[in-house]
């Protein structure tokens, strides 16, 4: 069995943030040079606080997408108590299960499925900032749809697609849930929570070819697997997200995270968003397996590059850089959020 360390080192995808991102950093002091401004990502999309970098609400920017594209979502604000919830949960028709997360936050932070009144009140006893409740979108498919549009161009497209591989294992009719998770790279280091959510199973056997779901949310740093999906992308495609995102105020550039139920309805439109994250987010089929390291971060240039070109063509269209002095607040509040301490 690998150690953990080895199993990080041999594949870039779990490195630590910063020494993949560092060539970028230079990068970014040269585009804010450029700029006058080290907040010019903020105009990259004008419509959403700091441009979707952080600080912003995801309850006030998914209120942004047309109704239709959406599932059912409540923003419940703080102080809040088990019964207030359980009554605006029934005005509105919602049931669990339910997802709730952070109105504030990011890589699944406090992102829990709710599938009783007790994980309601185990939740509202460790989270202190404002929350979302969103009904669950029970579709087999996930994907993240990455859109780019430039201000002064009258189409966009969509420049990456990133297929999600929920973690799980499957069962060979001898082994413990415990053996099959420390057996599987993937899940072995998503261990020290495993073993949480399965206290009390993880010494059952599961039946020869018995799929399990370790974790309902596509997340990487949850140990979701990313796909790269580039073969999916279309003038199709890019019509459809283009239709989408024209009806989102001020927003050109950022990622869908969607479920639908089959690829069909993804060019058709007939799919839910769970979340609109702006230029903080990534084209996320570069941490397919295996991805190579160079090509990623070719991608990743390209991606600060058109930050720059649409935040710069947005001022020029009236749209202004974010403060230095309010880009503080915000992320003082947004590390205020994420943190549990």
């Amino acid at each position: 069995m690998r150690s953990n360390f080895l199993i990080k080192l041999k594949s870039w995808e779990y490195w630590p943030f910063g020494i993949v991102q560092f060539p970028l950093f230079i990068y970014y002091a040269w585009l804010a040079i450029r700029s006058r401004s080290f907040t010019f990502f903020s105009a990259s999309n004008p419509g959403i606080v700091m441009g979707g970098m952080f600080g912003e609400s995801k309850y006030d920017v998914i209120k942004k997408i047309p109704e239709q594209y959406i599932p059912k979502t409540i923003l419940i604000r703080q102080p809040a108590d088990t019964q207030s919830i359980l009554a605006q949960l029934k005005t509105i028709g919602l049931q669990f299960p339910l997802i709730f997360k952070p109105d504030i936050g990011e890589r699944g932070f406090m992102v829990r499925r709710m599938n009783d009144v007790q994980d309601v009140e185990k939740y509202i006893a460790t989270i202190r900032y404002d929350f979302l409740v969103q009904e669950l979108v029970d579709l087999p498919l996930e994907f993240g749809v990455f859109y780019v549009r430039f201000p002064n161009e009258s189409k966009g497209n969509v420049t990456s697609v990133v297929m999600k591989e929920m973690l799980s294992v499957t069962g060979d009719g001898k082994s413990t849930l415990q053996e099959l998770i420390l057996g599987k790279d993937r899940a072995k280091l998503q261990w020290d929570k495993l073993k949480t959510i399965f206290n009390g199973k993880l010494q059952e056997v599961l039946a020869k070819d018995q799929q399990l779901e370790l974790v309902s949310i596509g997340n990487h740093c949850l140990g979701t697997k990313f796909l790269n999906g580039g073969h999916l992308i279309n003038d199709k495609l890019s019509a459809t997200f283009d239709h989408v995102s024209k009806q989102i105020e001020g927003f050109y550039f950022g990622r869908f995270d969607l479920r639908c139920a089959r690829i069909d309805d993804l060019y058709n439109g007939n799919f839910k968003v769970m979340e609109l994250n702006g230029c903080g987010a990534e084209p996320a089929h570069i941490y397919h397996p295996g991805f190579p390291l160079r090509k990623a971060m070719m991608v990743l240039f390209r991606h600060w590059r058109n930050i720059f070109l649409i935040a710069r063509e947005n001022v020029k269209r009236g749209a202004s850089y974010t403060s230095l002095k309010d880009a503080k607040v915000y992320y003082r509040k947004f590390k205020a959020a994420t943190t549990l301490e």
